[in-house]
């Protein structure tokens, strides 16, 4: 028996991996984040198959379901949005399972920041504009951030930065990152990302609170912040470029000294 991790994407029933898609409909155990998994990614388990919400059960009851489960042989699709290698709590669960010695796997999954550029339809490096993306969050109530983690660190980059679970926070966020971006730094909001009621909120530092709160966004958002996200003068790539020598395309100049 194992217990499968698997990344059940943004929302979008059709954004699952093609494992992770073959593994929920072969296992006779499903434990899945009921506020963020869709119903049709569930609809894909066996017919006869024991399908648990968590998301009224704490860590010692989802345990007991592993523990029940390997006791009977049977394996078990544990479902989280987006990907886990990012605030899924999966790592609290997996040491749970290496202490009872109960095998596991890691099926990735879309993220949320990635979904949501997909939705902004923008690439979140452009040559010369911006070439990390910096994943974090704020602090609340469920964890704390580190010290050394701090929003105003990152802005400080000038880097693209996907926020998560801070919208309830925005007039905080934005006072701490309009020195570094500036009144017309560009941001975007993306509520639910892939699912059929997402919203987009496209703005400035200025003017993304009152967007935000006209729409009354309280949960489930990403905040995308940086020049990327509005950048239209920028240098092509050299990936492309027909004088870049590659290793499977010679460049122009060099097709031409060999000639």
């Amino acid at each position: 028996m194992t217990v499968h991790f698997i990344g059940a994407g943004p929302g979008a029933p059709d954004l699952i991996t093609v494992r992770g898609q073959n593994l929920v409909a072969r296992c006779p155990v499903c434990l899945f984040a009921g506020s963020l998994v869709p119903r049709e990614i569930i609809a894909l388990c066996p017919r006869d198959a024991r399908i648990v919400d968590t998301a009224p059960l704490d860590l010692d009851a989802i345990t007991a379901e592993f523990v029940a489960a390997h006791n009977a042989g049977l394996d078990v699709a544990r479902l989280h949005s987006g990907d886990l290698s990012v605030w899924s709590a999966m790592g609290e669960q997996i040491r749970r399972l290496e202490s009872l010695g109960i095998p596991y796997t890691v099926t990735p999954g879309v993220p949320s920041f990635a979904a949501a550029a997909a939705v902004l339809g923008r690439e979140l490096t452009l040559p010369g504009v911006a070439q990390t993306v910096v994943l974090t969050r704020t602090s609340g109530r469920a964890s704390a951030m580190p010290p050394k983690e701090s929003l105003a660190a990152y802005a400080a980059t000038g880097a693209t930065l996907a926020i998560h679970l801070s919208i309830h926070v925005l007039d905080e966020v934005v006072a701490t990152l309009l020195p570094h971006y500036g009144a017309d730094g560009a941001v975007a909001v993306v509520v639910r990302a892939s699912w059929l009621e997402q919203i987009v909120i496209r703005a400035t530092l200025a003017t993304i609170g009152a967007k935000v709160r006209a729409e009354k966004i309280e949960r489930t958002a990403l905040i995308l912040v940086g020049p990327a996200l509005a950048a239209r003068d920028f240098a092509d790539s050299a990936l492309y470029d027909a004088n870049y020598d590659r290793r499977f395309r010679p460049s122009a100049e060099d097709s031409r000294g060999r000639e």
